[in-house]
């Protein structure tokens, strides 16, 4: 352990004397994979629980929208340009990988820039982008739509499942089945949405949120702040990533959501139905909308049995409380998206604490 990472445990480990028992929730799945890995839960007191919560996008896709995309590559002749977490993703009954077996056209892409020029280099062949994502990947699947018309490429839709994090956490805080104390914020959805959101919220609720880093020091030192705002008996939305994150956020991103895309209220595993907590394209883009150009059905959401993915992404449960976890449902069996996603919370123990149980 470095110099710095063993003044912060220090530094926590003294506060700690002074206060309560507290629940951090970390919202990004990155935040997740690097606690873990880290092992950053072992270096905390026993009095402060860090859970994990729904900042994975693949994970927090309801089980209807994931089923009506498969159900749209078995029945159009279309690419279907996707990133690779989506692939194996269950179903209710099969998965886009499964679809992919069975002669479905599906193509993994690394950027929606590459969807666009797919469809481009196949013109007589219609190409639709699967937009997942957060306020961190939104823009770039909005910039592709621009850039799409500015090229005059007519053969190209987005089917846009974007999410925005805000009205989640508003969920999470307002819901008294969910203890949360404190939120370690996401460092790169707060790239584009900055700090105002979670000023609202620290407001509203009386509960710290930090915007934190994603080394190790980070978010030691997150915690850090989180807890001396818990000795002040304050609640306020600060910054420790200083070093990427502006208050005003992202203004270019900002105004690309704003063209491109309108708010809608939408599902998410867990979750619910959230108003205003999802983008769809706008009208002015709606010759790019997926939805508009297919028959796109509205599949009721059908919770996979034994499942648990939904408590685990409210952080109502950790992933080891799951009947599931490391047995049925493995990286090389999913039985659930948590399991499947490099920012799965389920991927995130299974690769680093496979066989401990949560610390009390």
């Amino acid at each position: 352990m470095n110099n710095n990472k063993a003044i912060m445990q220090d530094m926590i480990r003294e506060i700690q004397t002074e206060t309560q028992s507290i629940s951090m929730m970390e919202v990004c799945g990155t935040h997740t994979m690097a606690i873990a890995k880290s092992g950053i839960r072992d270096l905390l007191p026993d009095n402060i629980k860090l859970i994990s919560g729904p900042g994975c996008p693949v994970c927090v896709t309801a089980q209807g929208d994931i089923d009506a995309v498969i159900e749209l590559v078995n029945q159009q002749d279309l690419i279907l340009a996707t990133f690779g977490d989506m692939m194996r993703v269950p179903g209710t009954s099969s998965s886009l990988q499964e679809a992919r077996g069975k002669g479905a056209d599906i193509r993994v892409v690394y950027s929606p820039m590459d969807a666009v020029e797919m469809a481009s280099n196949y013109p007589t062949r219609k190409v639709v982008f699967l937009g997942i994502g957060f306020e961190t990947t939104a823009p770039t699947v909005g910039a592709s739509i621009e850039a799409a018309r500015a090229m005059q490429v007519k053969n190209y839709f987005v089917l846009s499942l974007h999410k925005l994090v805000p009205p989640a956490l508003e969920v999470i805080f307002s819901d008294p089945d969910i203890k949360v104390d404190a939120l370690i914020c996401p460092g790169h959805v707060s790239l584009v949405i900055g700090l105002n959101p979670y000023r609202e919220l620290a407001e509203k609720y009386h509960k710290p949120c930090v915007i934190t880093g994603f080394d190790d020091e980070d978010i030691l030192q997150g915690i850090l702040m989180i807890l001396l705002q818990f000795k002040q008996n304050q609640a306020r939305a600060e910054i420790q990533y200083r070093r990427a994150v502006k208050e005003k956020g992202n203004p270019v991103a900002q105004s690309v959501l704003k063209r491109v895309f309108k708010e809608v209220d939408t599902r998410w595993r867990g979750l619910g139905q959230i108003p205003g907590s999802g983008l769809e394209i706008s009208d002015e883009y709606s010759d790019y909308n997926a939805r508009y150009k297919f028959a796109i059905p509205d599949i009721e959401d059908i919770p996979i049995k034994g499942c648990s993915c939904g408590e685990i992404l409210t952080g109502k449960i950790s992933p080891h409380d799951c009947p599931l976890f490391g047995s049925a449902c493995n990286p090389l069996n999913p039985i659930g998206p948590c399991m499947v996603s490099h920012e799965g919370a389920c991927a995130a123990y299974y690769r680093y604490t496979p066989l401990r149980g949560e610390i009390e």
